[in-house]
Order: C-alpha cells, then sequence, then structure tokens
C-alpha cells in the first residue's frame, strides 16, 4: 500500500506543494484544485520519463502541457492522471527496491500484461489496476 507521504513525497513535498499534505484527503482538495506544474516535472525526473511519455498518460497534448507550464497549475483530471501514475511508480518501487529498478520496469514490455509496457497502461484507471496486480504478484514471488 503507498502511503500519501510517500506520494507527497515524489511531488517534490510542501516546497512543490506549497502546504504541508496530512492525508489523503488533503491531497485530494490538492488535486481537484489542481497540482502544480513543477510535481510533474519532479515525477518526470523520478521516473526518468520523457514528455512524450507524459503526454499520453496524462492523454494531453504537447500544446497543452506548453500551456500548463506558462500557468504554473495542472487542470483536476490532469492531476488525477499524474496522481494515479504516482501511485504506481511509488508501488514499483515499494515492490522492485529502487527507484531506478522501477523506472526500468515501467519502460519494459511485461508478459504478463500481454508484452505492453507497465507505463502504457496508466492511461486508464483499469490499466492501472492490472499494473498493480501484477506487482503484488512480483511482491508475493507469484511471476517474476
Amino acid at each position: 500500500m503507498v502511503l500519501t507521504e510517500e506520494i507527497v513525497k515524489v511531488l517534490g513535498g510542501s516546497g512543490v506543494l506549497k502546504q504541508r499534505i496530512k492525508n489523503m484527503s488533503e491531497l485530494e482538495i490538492l488535486v481537484q484544485h489542481g497540482l502544480p506544474y513543477r510535481a510533474l516535472e519532479k515525477v518526470m525526473e523520478k521516473f526518468r520519463l520523457e514528455r512524450g511519455e507524459v503526454q499520453k498518460v496524462l492523454l494531453v497534448p504537447s500544446r497543452t502541457l506548453a500551456r500548463r507550464k506558462e500557468t504554473t497549475r495542472m487542470k483536476a483530471v490532469e492531476s488525477d492522471r499524474l496522481i494515479r501514475l504516482v501511485r504506481v511508480g511509488t508501488r514499483a518501487v515499494q515492490v522492485l527496491g529502487t527507484e531506478e529498478k522501477a523506472a526500468t520496469w515501467l519502460h519494459r514490455s511485461n508478459k504478463a500484461l500481454g508484452d505492453r509496457l507497465p507505463l502504457d497502461l496508466l492511461r486508464t484507471d483499469l490499466g492501472a489496476k492490472q499494473v498493480e496486480d501484477v506487482l503484488g504478484r512480483i511482491e508475493y514471488g507469484v511471476i517474476g
């Protein structure tokens, strides 16, 4: 299970979020108002994501993403998708042991996911659930 403080840390902490987030309810309210664009940059750094990959996961065209950088705040739906990415990425770190291994795993096709990249499945909640299920099986030694 991914804890609130782990998600907040990946997003850049209170320095980026401009407030202390103590629980999921406070994080959810922040997501409704839109996360700062800088949080997206922190996530990209943490999980070695390219701009094009982020556009695909967040379902946002490049011009829209560029506008978000100018306005400094993302829309609620984009923020929600970013939280999904962070939740799964953080879970991958927990299961695989390091950020490096998690980032590599997210970028590699996976037989248990129909030879798809885990990162590509994060566009939808159902896809993210599949990725989380595979991580759970890896954690318990059911698959490699």
